[in-house]
């Protein structure tokens, strides 16, 4: 039993390809360069679930349907909301879904700010009462995140990290998990981070896996570069690290084997594991 992260897309607010570019990434035909919007799948093996396994969702792009679709789920245990953006929850109407197939409401988690806008974006989910008509919508159960503050679901621990989007404080994720012979797993996500308040440094420490943004080689105010990005896995030392949210200017081919020992490119569907840092496709 392991806990295991599924990148579901790892690719920038416009995805990749993007809307009429027709660059050397944007039209290439290598799988790894083909980029939805930023969301993972984590997961656990777990005897007492319907289906064997434990999972949730971290963001819901508009991508939202074709990554489940791809990635074959049919369950979730929940939803964890990095922040407000559109790329990260432009798709939580698609989680009516998962309500039909299981026959239940979803546990959704974020600050009170990411919550506020979307229960004003999403009103005719959260306030079912005022719609005209009374068509099938998403039921979902809104809970607070507090920067720092754990929460335990199904014996997986996650930690909201505080990060900096630009000036916009966001949250990134660590996940603890203990498998039933006692080895502690972990990892971190950290996706739409342009610096890490010193804060945070302490909850990154011995971490089997850390995910973090690395959208290209320019600088940009609100996202990590590639060299950025690189400088925070020497300084925190993940056993692997991955980088997502990724511009047309990476091509997977060539960046990827440029990076150090022990650091890759994420890309669309990627499964990682902690426990043996082995990578499934």
């Amino acid at each position: 039993m392991s806990l295991g992260m599924t990148f579901l897309g790892t690719g920038t607010s416009s995805g990749v390809p993007m809307i009429g570019c027709r660059c050397e990434v944007c039209t290439s035909d290598d799988p790894r360069d083909q980029r939805s919007r930023p969301s993972v799948l984590i997961h656990v093996d777990d005897p007492t679930s319907p289906d064997g396994k434990r999972r949730w969702i971290i963001d819901t792009g508009p991508d939202l349907r074709t990554q489940i679709i791809r990635a074959d789920i049919h369950r979730i245990d929940g939803v964890l909301y990095t922040h407000e953006h559109a790329d990260h929850v432009f798709g939580l109407d698609d989680l009516r879904r998962f309500n039909a197939v299981m026959d239940q409401a979803i546990d959704i988690h974020a600050e009170p700010a990411t919550m506020a806008v979307l229960q004003t974006t999403f009103q005719y989910i959260f306030q079912k009462h005022n719609n005209p008509n009374k068509t099938f919508v998403a039921d979902l159960i809104p809970w607070t995140l507090e920067a720092y503050k754990p929460i335990e679901l199904h014996g997986v621990t996650f930690t909201p990290l505080r990060l900096m989007h630009g000036r916009h404080p966001i949250l990134g994720f660590r996940v603890d998990y203990t498998t039933p012979d006692g080895h502690a797993q972990k990892l971190a996500y950290c996706t739409d981070v342009s610096t890490i308040p010193p804060e945070t440094y302490p909850y990154l420490q011995d971490l089997d896996i850390l995910v973090l943004d690395g959208l290209r080689f320019r600088h940009h105010p609100t996202h990590m570069t590639v060299d950025q990005a690189l400088e925070q896995f020497e300084r925190i030392g993940p056993r692997q690290g991955y980088l997502t949210h990724m511009a047309h200017e990476i091509k997977h081919s060539v960046v990827d084997d440029q990076l150090p020992e022990g650091i890759h490119l994420a890309y669309d569907q990627l499964t990682v594991y902690c426990e043996q840092g082995e990578i499934e496709t």
